[in-house]
């Protein structure tokens, strides 16, 4: 099974580049941040824990993230041709974490790390904008898009190195359009599946 990890700051595009993929790919999208959503408003134990964090710019707890993914790889992976991870990983640790989940259910390995790169000016432009468009709280204030970039460049920016090790991290240029991002993509995942 193919497993695709899109990363990249937030507001780079993974939600809509995600869509894409799925949809051509026939992937399953595992996006960390809706599935906190959903919990999130469900007011569940693990939605209020999640809501505190992301209000104040933190990421939410690996333990959480890990058990919410590892679910989701035994009970709904199987009827697809792969899944696209989007908003996962974003620390080492989870990486690591991940790898054995994996592992342990014999779900192979990364497949490919598309990484949409984009600076930090335009990710504030973008967040602020799909804020407005989509009435989202969390990306609402400067303060709290700020504090979500440095976490970040802080936490998130090492995985960088980790897959460029595993020989899997692959950088896409995040700064065009919708059309040609998505372009440079399916380049990408047509040249690995041959």
């Amino acid at each position: 099974m193919k497993h695709y990890i899109i990363f990249g700051p937030p507001g780079a595009g993974k939600g809509t580049q995600s869509t894409l993929l799925v949809d051509k790919y026939k992937l399953k999208h595992l996006s960390t941040g809706a599935l906190l959503r959903e919990e999130i408003s469900k007011k569940s134990e693990v939605g209020l824990i999640a809501k505190d964090l992301i209000e104040r710019g933190k990421f939410v707890d690996d333990y959480i993230v890990l058990e919410i993914i590892k679910n989701e790889l035994i009970n709904n992976s199987d009827q697809y041709g792969g899944i696209l991870f989007d908003g996962f990983p974003r620390t080492i640790n989870q990486a690591e974490q991940f790898d054995k989940i994996l592992e342990e259910t014999n779900k192979g390995s990364v497949t490919a790390v598309i990484s949409l790169e984009v600076n930090d000016n335009t990710i504030i432009d973008r967040i602020a904008k799909r804020a407005e468009i989509e009435g989202r709280k969390d990306d609402a204030s400067i303060d709290t898009i700020s504090r979500r970039i440095k976490t970040y460049h802080t936490k998130t920016e090492p995985l960088i190195n980790y897959y460029k090790n595993k020989k899997c991290y692959y950088p896409i240029f995040g700064e065009l359009g919708v059309e040609e991002i998505f372009k440079n993509i399916c380049e990408l995942i047509d040249n690995l599946n041959e």
